[in-house]
């Protein structure tokens, strides 16, 4: 409410009402005729004055501009407006306007605004509320003879509106569900910001609605509320609450909008308001009873309450106590609002066991809110009881795994730890009926230290352990529990290694028990004393960690007292259909078993499909020839079969060729020996390491020339390769690369020896060579290749000298030979 200004203090009582009279006369306050002020109560200041003034405004509906007949009159809407200027309510303007038709001067438009302003209204009005004045005798509807009327010093008489009228008008208004959304509307008028405008058939029907809201609106926000039941034009008002009629111009601007919010019962349109939860219990109650309630919420509230949330709480409290029925949203607003309601004192524990004794599904964190309440206000009983309650709902929620289960804490009193005890052994023979419940208690019973009786916890962990081993598929969250089970408690890690134990001597495939659950969770330290069971739990714990199987097999050996596996060890732990050890695995393998006397036949067998496997990558390769020359020492070599015997022998010469051979052509020749293709060893040489060594030796160009053929298709693609990347990569030409080039350029094109994509390399090199070698480069390699290809030679000449001429002058005198290569290098004549 902005643009009004309050009015300066009166004289005289602050419990009387001043009086003001504004209507157009020819009598008044100014000495002239028009609209003024006709009479006033003593010592009406001008501040007064001029608040009453902006109130008092008429603008009658187009329709009834020209009544004048005491009929048409009476039908014309009242306008019933009240004003407080301070949060309390205190001061105060109460007015009454109605259309009088013509003035003095016959002229149509004239009003009569009787107002009443008080220093304390609330005391002036015997307690009523401002819409309580509507229809009230106390309203002058004529101008006074005398410009001078006295202050009203009784209290004024009730109007026609009551809690019982309103009631029966509300409940018989055909929009009447429409009440919680109006009375949302107005809290946020009034601790928010804006306006409700409330359109109906006549403003005895707005009076009724603007008396609903204030009846239940906390009395000190309906003493807040202000309100106008006719305004023409609402947008130029500010108030609260503000009617109208449906003949009325309900033109908002764009900018209006949003601060107005419009309840047209006439027409049934209504907006979409966010209701408070402290509004449908107010409607519930009702307007009828709601009186009472507010009576009683004075024993509640501590005086600092502005918003819906801020009531809610201390009202629902105060119905209850008066026997109204609470709503979830409602105890639950309670329940919140009285762990900080330490102004209750002793009421506190009073509203506290009022709930626990009436609402009987509260959660865990509820009833903690209720017994520390019940404790604060010293009600002992109360809070005991509810503490056993909680007990019992935590444990049994636990053992349920219940959304609102809880950790449970180390319990330290004897007398409580006396019944968690009696409860749990009661929960676990009564009502746990599956394996997870049977867990989460004895979970429960872990973390809240209790200690029951030994054989007990014996005989419900071993019944547990042989349950979960014969148990389908678990899902994760009981393999959690349980593993945290196992975990904390010896006596189940016991039960669970004699339940495995058992298992084991009632069945067969014995072998793969310890890959199932729960018996994956043993370890060596539970099973170091059966040691049956533990090489079961290592060859389990192999197949789930196979990078430690080879130290597996030493640790089972041990146990078993041998100094080698056997093909059905073998076999028990590497269980992959291709039943090879990786090349490290059998160098460890090979290292481990070294100096320990016999070595079963099997593991020859197992080392030759080591040596034998295929090879995908350099450490592989590397890991391969660690592992050959391992087993090349006598004391491993006696272990292969002699097929095996001769596949090492052969790697490691090739290996050796590598780095012992001097010429290029020679060594190629070295990786021909029969078989060795088929192998992944030599394969794995050919296909990281031959070329790179052939580069780093000498070649031989005309031996390399006619050897190359015999290459085979991959080395030849490989060396090709090789060469093109050297020669064109503008690194420094040395005498070993320069053979290379010269053998590789000199290679036949024209005989249809070289597959196409061959041809191409040999002539990009022969190309890239003549146009980008240095000249003296140039020389060099003709040089190499004349006595093996005359016109490539010439070609090489004649790009030197084209050098030194021009490559302008080059490409107009050089004669190139018959034939020529696809990039224009010149190719072999025949017969050379």
């Amino acid at each position: 409410m902005t643009g009004e200004a309050a009015p300066g203090p009166p004289a005289g009582p602050a419990a009387h009402f001043q009086q003001l009279y504004y209507t157009s006369c020819e009598h008044g306050l100014t000495g002239f005729s028009g609209f003024q002020f006709n009479a006033v109560s003593p010592n009406v200041g001008v501040e007064t004055r001029n608040a009453v003034e902006a109130l008092a405004g008429y603008e009658p509906p187009r329709s009834m501009v020209e009544s004048e007949t005491p009929e048409l009159l009476e039908r014309c809407p009242v306008n019933l407006c009240y004003r407080p200027y301070d949060p309390q309510g205190r001061t105060a303007t109460a007015l009454s306007v109605r259309y009088v038709g013509r003035d003095s001067a016959r002229r149509f438009g004239n009003y009569f605004a009787h107002a009443l302003h008080s220093e304390n209204f609330p005391a002036a009005c015997g307690g009523m509320l401002g819409i309580e004045l509507w229809d009230s005798p106390v309203w002058t509807r004529a101008a006074s003879p005398s410009t001078e009327i006295p202050a009203l010093a009784a209290t004024p008489p009730r109007g026609t509106l009551g809690a019982g009228a309103v009631r029966d008008f509300v409940r018989a208004h055909p929009h009447a569900e429409r009440l919680p959304e109006l009375l949302a509307a107005a809290f946020a008028a009034l601790t928010e910001h804006g306006s409700v405008v409330v359109v109906d058939e006549s403003t005895d029907r707005i009076a009724h609605w603007f008396a609903a809201v204030s009846y239940l609106l906390p009395p000190p926000l309906a003493r807040r509320l202000s309100f106008a039941t006719y305004v023409f034009r609402p947008a130029r008002s500010r108030l609260h609450l503000i009617g109208t009629v449906p003949e009325a111009q309900l033109d908002f601007g764009t900018d209006d909008e949003a601060a107005y919010t419009v309840f047209d019962f006439s027409r049934g349109r209504f907006p979409q308001v966010a209701v408070p939860r402290l509004v449908p219990l107010l409607t519930r109650i009702g307007v009828g009873s709601v009186r009472p309630v507010w009576s009683w919420a004075a024993d509640y509230v501590h005086g600092r309450e502005e918003t819906p949330d801020d009531w809610h709480a201390p009202v629902a409290a105060a119905a209850a106590s008066g026997g109204i029925a609470l709503t979830g949203a409602d105890v639950r607003a309670v329940i919140g609002w009285l762990a900080g309601a330490g102004h209750l004192g002793a009421r506190r524990a009073t509203v506290a066991a009022d709930l626990h004794r009436k609402h009987r599904d509260l959660d865990d964190d509820q009833l903690a809110t209720l017994s520390t309440a019940a404790k604060a206000g010293g009600d002992l009983s109360t809070h005991q009881e509810i503490e056993g309650k909680l007990h019992e709902s935590r444990i049994r929620a636990h053992m349920t795994g219940a959304e609102n289960a809880t950790e449970p804490v180390p319990l330290t009193g004897p007398a409580e730890r006396d019944r968690a005890t009696a409860l749990w052994e009661r929960l676990l023979r009564t009502e746990a009926t599956t394996a997870r419940q049977r867990v989460r208690l004895l979970l429960w019973a872990q973390g809240a230290r209790l200690a029951p009786a030994p054989d007990l916890v014996a005989h419900e962990t071993l019944a547990l352990a042989r349950t979960l081993l014969g148990s389908t598929t678990p899902g994760p969250g009981l393999r959690r529990e349980v593993t945290e089970l196992v975990g904390g408690m010896p006596q189940m890690r016991e039960a669970l290694a004699e339940a495995v134990r058992e298992a084991l001597e009632r069945r067969d495939g014995q072998e793969q028990l310890f890959t199932q659950f729960p018996a994956d969770l043993l370890g060596e330290r539970d099973l170091r004393n059966r040691p049956l069971l533990l090489e079961y739990h290592w060859r389990a714990r192999a197949e789930r960690e196979p990078a430690r199987t080879v130290e597996i097999m030493f640790a089972i050996l041990g146990v078993r007292g041998r100094t080698s596996p056997d093909a059905e060890l073998l076999g028990g732990l590497w269980r992959h259909s291709s039943r090879t050890w990786t090349h490290r695995e059998a160098l460890r393998i090979a290292r481990g078993l070294t100096g320990s006397g016999h070595v079963d036949e099997a593991v020859g067998e197992w080392f030759d499909r080591a040596v034998s496997q295929r090879i995908d990558d350099e450490p592989d390769l590397t890991a391969c020839l660690e592992l050959c020359e391992t087993l090349s020492s006598p004391g491993c070599f006696a272990w292969l079969p002699p097929a095996a015997q001769e596949r090492v022998r052969i790697i490691l010469e090739l290996d050796r060729a590598l780095r012992a051979e001097r010429e290029a052509t020679e060594l190629a020749r070295a990786f021909r020996a029969p078989g060795t293709a088929l192998w992944g060893a030599p394969q794995a040489l050919r296909r990281y390491r031959l070329v790179p060594a052939m580069l780093a030796l000498p070649a031989d160009v005309g031996r390399l020339r006619g050897e190359f053929p015999d290459f085979g298709h991959s080395l030849a693609e490989q060396y090709l390769t090789a060469v093109r990347r050297a020669a064109t990569g503008g690194g420094r030409i040395d005498d070993i690369l320069l053979g290379h080039v010269a053998a590789v350029a000199a290679l036949p094109t024209s005989t249809g020896r070289l597959p196409q994509a061959q041809q191409e390399l040999v002539l990009e090199i022969r190309g890239h060579t003549g146009r980008y070698w240095r000249t003296a480069d140039l020389k060099r390699l003709e040089a190499a290749v004349r006595p093996h290809l005359t016109p490539l030679a010439d070609y090489y000449r004649e790009c030197a000298e084209g050098r030194l001429s021009g490559t302008q002058k080059l490409a107009r005198k050089v004669r190139l030979p018959r034939r020529r290569g696809n990039d224009g290098t010149p190719g072999e004549k025949k017969g050379r």
